[in-house]
C-alpha cells in the first residue's frame, strides 16, 4: 500500500506528540516532520512536499497556521491542508477555508475522526462536518438578512431629497446640525427639519442611529460620491 506522508504544525509538544503517536499507529501513514511554527511549516512543506499537512491554527501569532497554509497552497496545490484546532470562531473558520484548507478538525477528535480526515483528504472526499455545516448556515442566514437591508437601505436612500441627502454626507463626516447650517448658508431650523425628516425614513430614533447603520453596511463611502 503507498503511503500517505504527513507533516504536523503545531506548537503545543503534547499535540504534536499524539498526533504523532496516531500517525504512528497506521501501516499507510509516514510522518515526514513535526514542526512548531507556521514559518517552519511553509519551509519543511517546501522541502518534503508531503502528502497532507495537519495544521494548527494559533502558533507564533493567532493567524500563523492560516497564513502559512494560503502560501503553501499557493506554492504546493496538491499538498492537502487539515486544520486541527480548538478554534470555533466563524471568521477562523472562513479565513481557514479561504486558503484552500480540505477540513477543519477540532483538537478534541477521537483518534479514529483524525484517521478519517487523513484518509478522506487524500481521496478529495473531506465532508462537511456538522459544526462547518452549522456556521456556513449562519453565514448564508447572514448574508441573506444583510442583502435585505442593503437592498432597504437603498431604498430609502432613493426617497431622500438632494438637500436631505447632503445632509445625510455631512452627518456621516461628523458634522453637527450647527456645522451643517453654516456650510448649507440656511437656520439650524431647516436643518432640523430636514433632520427629522431623515429619521423618520429610516425610522431610527437619532443621526447616531442612523450613521451606524449607513457605516456597518459600508454605504457610506458610496454616499459621499453622490453627485
Amino acid at each position: 500500500m503507498e503511503k500517505i506522508h504527513i507533516l504536523i504544525a503545531d506548537d503545543i509538544e503534547a499535540h504534536r506528540r499524539r498526533l504523532e503517536r496516531i500517525i504512528s499507529s497506521e501501516n499507510n501513514f509516514e510522518l515526514m516532520g513535526s514542526v512548531g511554527s507556521g514559518q517552519e511549516a511553509v519551509s519543511m512543506s517546501l522541502e518534503k512536499k508531503p502528502d497532507i499537512i495537519l495544521m494548527d491554527i494559533e502558533m507564533e501569532d493567532y493567524m500563523a497556521g492560516i497564513n502559512a497554509s494560503s502560501e503553501i497552497s499557493s506554492k504546493l496545490p496538491d499538498t492537502k491542508i487539515i486544520i486541527l484546532t480548538v478554534h470555533q470562531d466563524n471568521n477562523l473558520v472562513f479565513a481557514a477555508f479561504q486558503t484552500g484548507i480540505v477540513d477543519y478538525v477540532l483538537k478534541n477528535a477521537e483518534k479514529e475522526e483524525i484517521i478519517e480526515a487523513i484518509n478522506c483528504a487524500i481521496t478529495n472526499t473531506s465532508p462537511i462536518r456538522p459544526v462547518i455545516a452549522s456556521k456556513i448556515r449562519e453565514e448564508f442566514a447572514r448574508i441573506k438578512q444583510l442583502e435585505a437591508n442593503f437592498s432597504s437601505i437603498f431604498k430609502i436612500i432613493s426617497t431622500l431629497t438632494p438637500s436631505e441627502l447632503i445632509v445625510i454626507k455631512l452627518l456621516c463626516n461628523n458634522y453637527t446640525r450647527k456645522e451643517i447650517a453654516k456650510v448649507r448658508c440656511v437656520e439650524i431650523d431647516t436643518i432640523k427639519k430636514q433632520v427629522n425628516s431623515i429619521l423618520k425614513k429610516f425610522d431610527k430614533r437619532n443621526t447616531r442611529e442612523v450613521v451606524k447603520l449607513l457605516g456597518e453596511h459600508e454605504v457610506i463611502d458610496i454616499i459621499n460620491n453622490m453627485s
